[in-house]
């Protein structure tokens, strides 16, 4: 399929330039070109195809002690000590409802063990009464990309419980809050939280950067906006918030390039991302809390400012490195892969 899109790409180049440039890659980067290809770095409108990350650069990255610390990786991956301890230190984040630790349901400081189908049906109906909510949003606690998530709602409480009750009872969830996405975004995409992935970066003189931002929208009434998902992901400018000409999407799920998402039919360029400066801020702050020395957050926009969904240590710079058009221009990550 992935090839199918290399050879359907109307803005490839030649055959005989793809190959010397693939030979060229090979030899600098010292690999196969897999991330030629992965990148789209075969088309036309790309001339700088060094100066994209390889494999081996964006492993060392990600791999390094340097920049990765144990204990604050695991804070990061367990999303559910990732809210408690924002909850703790007022970050702005989505209410945690509730949790469960497989069948062992935990609400407003009451164990609740949950045997039946029925006990599970009620223990919702409770949280959708007593939270005046008609959503909820279950994400599992160490999943990543949007895998496993439940958008779980209360006209179809039932069938959605005896369809995931075994899931949810043998694994691990949070219960969110589902949050209210600003209305200037959900007129690009309505049907899920379109979110703002920040790359932040400590440098060795303890001094925070954002190294990059892009926004990611879901596509075809897809709840979760993640590019794993088959979702669009579109570059933002750092000085003044506003989106990009061009949306992209993953080569497994098409490679398409779009100025209007296929939906909405929204054009992308220039739109400016409500409360920006303050996201910018919230996610300085919370890399006081959590200092590991790179980091990707994501970041919803509501009606009344950002919001912090979560942290990864294993950040996706691959999507940051195309939207970016090669992050190794970038001045700080020359000094980021130099100390890798």
């Amino acid at each position: 399929m992935r090839l199918s899109v290399i050879l359907k790409d109307p803005n490839k180049k030649s055959v005989f330039l793809i190959l010397k440039e693939a030979i060229i890659y090979m030899f600098v980067k010292h690999e196969l070109p897999h991330y030629y290809f992965g990148k789209f770095l075969y088309r036309k409108s790309v001339t700088n195809f060094r100066d994209y990350l390889s494999m081996k650069e964006t492993d060392a990255i990600a791999l390094s002690k340097k920049f990765n610390k144990f204990e604050y990786a695991s804070m990061l991956r367990n999303k559910l000590t990732f809210s408690l301890y924002c909850q703790e230190n007022n970050l702005a984040i989505p209410k945690l409802l509730s949790y469960n630790l497989s069948n062992s349901f935990f609400y407003n400081g009451r164990l609740i063990k949950i045997n039946t189908v029925n006990d599970l049906i009620v223990y919702f109906e409770d949280i959708f009464i007593e939270s005046k909510q008609n959503t909820v949003f279950l994400k599992p606690t160490g999943d990543m990309g949007g895998s496993g998530c439940i958008l779980l709602k209360r006209e179809t409480l039932s069938n959605q419980v005896q369809q995931h009750y075994t899931e949810l009872t043998n694994q691990n969830y949070i219960h969110q809050e589902l949050i209210k996405q600003h209305s200037e975004i959900s007129k690009i995409n309505p049907s899920c939280i379109n979110s703002i992935r920040f790359d932040t970066y400590i440098d060795k003189h303890n001094k925070s950067h954002i190294l990059s931002a892009l926004m990611r929208f879901g596509a075809g009434n897809n709840f979760v906006d993640n590019a794993s998902s088959g979702g669009f992901y579109v570059k933002i400018d750092l000085n003044n918030g506003s989106l990009d000409l061009v949306g992209k999407q993953l080569m497994k799920y098409g490679g398409k390039q779009v100025t209007e998402h296929p939906d909405s039919k929204y054009v992308f360029g220039g739109f400016k991302i409500p409360y920006f400066d303050e996201a910018c801020r919230l996610v300085l702050k919370a890399v006081d809390y959590i200092p590991d020395r790179i980091i990707g957050w994501d970041i919803a926009i509501t009606e009344t400012g950002p919001v912090l969904i979560e942290g990864n240590d294993n950040n996706s710079i691959f999507l940051s490195d195309i939207a970016y058009g090669g992050y190794l221009k970038h001045p700080l990550f020359k000094e980021i892969l130099k100390e890798a």
